[in-house]
């Protein structure tokens, strides 16, 4: 199992996936529990690598994972907001009124970090 973790200031992603790719966990922390999260998390699945991107408060997201006594690496995180944002819309397509707007013009109503964290995975396992 890979743990991706979004880091942020105030919010964060986490996501965990199999080698293929399949999600088991994903979802969007507050920054201050992050640790406890991650902690449980690691005893709940057999994490192999925690995969980091290496955007917003990444240094205090790194020794979180390190005082938890995970290893971690870092990957960048260039465009997997955009990239994020069209995945959502792939997840949940709009409804109503909204499927006749293109989905470039609108806002998801909810954070994407947590797929954001799934793509970071997603990355690492692409370039193995």
């Amino acid at each position: 199992m890979f743990m991706g973790i979004d880091p942020g200031r105030d919010k964060c992603g986490v996501a965990i996936l199999t080698a293929t790719g399949e999600i088991k966990f994903q979802k969007v922390v507050a920054t201050e529990k992050l640790d406890s999260a991650v902690k449980t998390l690691a005893e709940e699945f057999e994490i192999e690598s925690v995969i980091l991107g290496n955007g917003t408060t990444h240094k205090a997201a790194a020794e979180k994972l390190s005082a938890a006594g995970l290893k971690y690496l870092i990957v960048d995180e260039k465009h997997t907001t955009e990239e994020a944002r069209r995945e959502y819309w792939v997840k949940n397509p709009p409804s109503g009124w909204r499927r006749f707007l293109p989905t470039s013009m609108q806002v998801p109503p909810e954070p994407v970090d947590a797929i954001v964290a799934e793509i970071l995975v997603k990355r690492f396992l692409a370039s193995k």
